[in-house]
C-alpha cells in the first residue's frame, strides 16, 4: 500500500487527537467561561459579574461545613454539583450557594472580582486561595480550611480533596488570597 495510511494508523491518530483535545479541555476547566443554554461559551459582557460579596463572618463555618461534605466527590469539567461532580469554580459556586441567596459568579476570575484581597498573614478559614496553573493569575482556586490546608477540585481523574498550601506544586503557583466575608 506504499505511503497510504492504514486504517489502524488513522484510528490511533484520531484517538490521539481526541485525547489531546480532552486534556486541553480539562486543563482549562477552572478558568473557562460557563456554557450558556445555547451551548456557546459566555464571552466578556454576556456574563455579568455580581457585585462584591460581603457575607457575614458568622457564615464562615457554614461554608466550611458545606465544603467538607463533598471531599472525595469526583472532578468533572464544568461540574457544579455533588451528583455531577465539580471543577474548581463549580465547587466554590455550590459551596457558597448553600449559604447565600446572592447571585454568584461561575469562573475563577469572576470570583476574584467579587472578593477582597487578604494579606497572607490574615488568611482565615473560608477565604479563597488562587493559583496560576495555566498562565493566568486566577486559573485555579480553592477554599482555605485552616492548618495550612485548602480544599479544591484538582483535575480530571481526581476528586475534591484537601491539600497543603506548602505542597510543592501549589506553593510555586499561589497568586493570592481573597475573601467574600465582611
Amino acid at each position: 500500500m506504499g505511503g497510504a495510511e492504514q486504517p489502524a494508523d488513522a484510528g490511533r491518530r484520531n484517538c490521539t487527537l481526541m485525547l489531546a483535545g480532552s486534556l486541553l479541555a480539562v486543563l482549562a476547566g477552572c478558568s473557562s467561561a460557563p456554557r450558556s443554554r445555547s451551548g456557546a461559551a459566555a464571552q466578556g459582557g454576556s456574563v455579568r459579574p455580581v457585585a462584591a460579596l460581603n457575607l457575614g463572618e458568622d457564615l464562615r463555618e457554614a461554608l466550611l461545613a458545606r465544603t467538607m461534605l463533598v471531599v472525595n466527590t469526583p472532578y468533572t469539567y464544568g461540574g457544579n454539583s455533588p451528583e455531577g461532580g465539580f471543577d474548581c469554580s463549580g465547587l466554590i459556586q455550590w459551596a457558597v450557594g448553600g449559604i447565600t441567596e446572592a447571585r454568584l459568579p461561575r469562573t475563577t476570575s469572576q470570583w476574584a472580582q467579587v472578593s477582597s484581597p487578604v494579606d497572607g498573614r490574615d488568611l482565615q478559614r473560608g477565604d479563597f486561595v488562587f493559583f496560576n496553573t495555566l498562565g493566568g493569575r486566577y486559573s485555579h482556586m480553592g477554599i482555605f480550611v485552616g492548618n495550612g490546608q485548602f480544599v479544591h477540585a484538582p483535575s480530571s481523574g481526581g476528586t475534591v480533596q484537601r491539600v497543603r498550601l506548602d505542597n510543592v506544586y501549589f506553593a510555586k503557583r499561589f497568586t493570592e488570597a481573597r475573601s467574600i466575608f465582611a
